[in-house]
């Protein structure tokens, strides 16, 4: 991803839902609850991880039984110090109390709740970037240290490899309607990171380095999962299984879900968008302009998707008086700028919303020359009587500006292509009178038209004015 260009908006649950969110999954959960068991006697290591000693008595306060019991509870620990909810009062000793954040987690603000997750976050993300235990054993040398050269591994490479997944996972799972419905399955997900987007069919090499990345990531998201950041479904134990054994019970060969699902929760929509925020990408989120001006808000909303463009106008609208509110929007869609067409569009939709009691507003801008034709179209469509007819002049016009916003806001689409044909159908001439149009985008529309023709003749008239128009431009 760059982050030069904005990411798809995304609609986050309220804060205190997420805030609940976060105080249930059960990392967070259980660090908790041993910031409030730790006492005068708990005692710390070096690095500020509970003595060995105690991890049992953690275990048991956490109710975690079986063999992974102790490493559990020295991981909720761990969290619990790096996200303030501990901490160690003297190094030297070892000894904790609780930390500042902890009271936060029953006594703040969902914000402050939802920051302390945020740290919690970070110190999970960190430990799935690290290799797996067992790697661990096979890199120790003889006097118990680690040898990491062994272990083929760069931190640095690691964590941005992590970072990429969860950015391909944002991207494909978070919309303008919150989390998808669909889980992602995890060969999909571990091929976007791989497989080069010109390669046709993947190699046998490309697809071993898919598969080994599959496995990593399933490592990974089971340890992401108690944090509350994805919802998965690990990949089934029976496909690593050795090939020469009889499988337990028959098993459906095409199901996908069995090599790994994966989605990211209502809560990991927020905590991905914060980390994405904090890097510098923008990542706007349904409700950023609603305290904004119209300008901000039609501008901003412009590369929306037509559900999150109407949720972030209504939420504007909520805040402020109709026909003042139609005012607004309205003078900020004048202007012979680039982005200009799509605002008027925009404003147009907005208007909608706002409904009869804009009507005032509009019957302002009847005679100017930007809004005019925007006026007359939004009058009629709402029913309004003696609404003037417009001239020939502002009719060329309005089209022209119609079909700059369109191909502003979806490109050479399927409906554009079939609004051009509609127009060079039902009128004829329409190219040698449209070069004339004074409208800075005449020259641009009639290029497009040119390419979206799928008539060869018609085609080339467009080709044809746009050049005209370009001339009489001094383009």
């Amino acid at each position: 991803m760059s982050d030069s260009s904005p990411l798809p908006p995304v609609r986050l649950h309220p804060e205190a839902e997420l805030a609940r969110d976060a105080l249930s999954t059960p990392l967070l959960s259980r660090a908790a609850r041993l910031a409030r068991w730790a006492g005068p006697e708990t005692r710390v290591d070096a690095g500020g991880g509970l003595a060995q000693e105690q991890l049992e008595a953690a275990a048991e306060v956490l109710g975690l039984t079986g063999e992974d019991a102790v490493a559990y509870a020295s991981e909720s620990w761990r969290v619990a110090v790096d996200a303030g909810l501990v901490e160690v009062v003297d190094e030297e000793a070892g000894t904790v109390t609780a930390g500042e954040d902890l009271a936060l987690l029953t006594g703040g603000a969902p914000h402050d709740v939802l920051a302390v997750w945020l740290g919690a976050l970070e110190t999970v993300l960190a430990d799935a970037s690290v290799p797996d235990l067992d790697e661990l054993m096979d890199a120790m040398d003889e006097g118990g240290d680690i040898d990491f050269s062994r272990l083929d591994w760069d931190p640095e490479a690691e964590a941005a490899f992590l970072d990429g997944v969860l950015g391909n996972l944002y991207l494909l799972t978070a919309n303008e309607d919150g989390p998808g419905d669909g889980p992602v399955p995890l060969p999909a997900l571990a091929a976007s990171m791989i497989v080069p987007g010109d390669m046709d069919e993947p190699t046998n090499d490309v697809l071993e380095q898919v598969s080994d990345a599959m496995m990593r990531l399933d490592d990974q998201f089971r340890l992401l999962e108690p944090i509350g950041l994805v919802a998965y479904q690990p990949v089934d134990e029976a496909l690593m299984a050795d090939p020469e054994e009889e499988p337990a019970a028959p098993v459906d060969e095409t199901d996908v879900s069995r090599y790994g699902m994966v989605r990211l929760t209502p809560l990991g929509v927020y905590g991905l968008r914060a980390r994405l925020l904090e890097s510098g990408f923008e990542a706007p989120a349904v409700g950023d302009l609603a305290d904004k001006g119209a300008d901000v808000l039609l501008d901003g909303s412009a590369g929306f998707g037509p559900r999150a463009a109407r949720a972030e106008t209504e939420q504007w609208l909520d805040r402020r008086e109709p026909v003042s509110a139609a005012r607004e929007l309205l003078a900020a869609a004048r202007g012979s700028d680039p982005g200009a067409p799509l605002r008027r569009l925009r404003c147009q939709q907005a208007l909608s919303l706002v409904g009869a009691q804009a009507e005032p507003a509009v019957r302002e801008v009847l005679d100017d020359a930007e809004l005019g034709g925007l006026a007359r179209v939004w009058l009629s469509e709402l029913g309004a009587s003696d609404v003037p007819a417009p001239s020939e002049d502002l009719v060329f016009w309005l089209t022209i500006d119609t079909l700059a916003a369109q191909l502003a806001a979806e490109g050479n689409s399927e409906e554009l292509q079939a609004l051009v044909e509609g127009l060079a159908q039902q009128h004829s001439g329409f190219f040698a009178a449209a070069w004339r149009v004074e409208h800075p985008a005449t020259p641009d529309v009639l290029e497009a038209m040119g390419r979206l023709h799928p008539d060869k003749r018609i085609a080339k008239e467009a080709r044809k004015a746009a050049f005209k128009a370009r001339s009489q431009q001094g383009g």
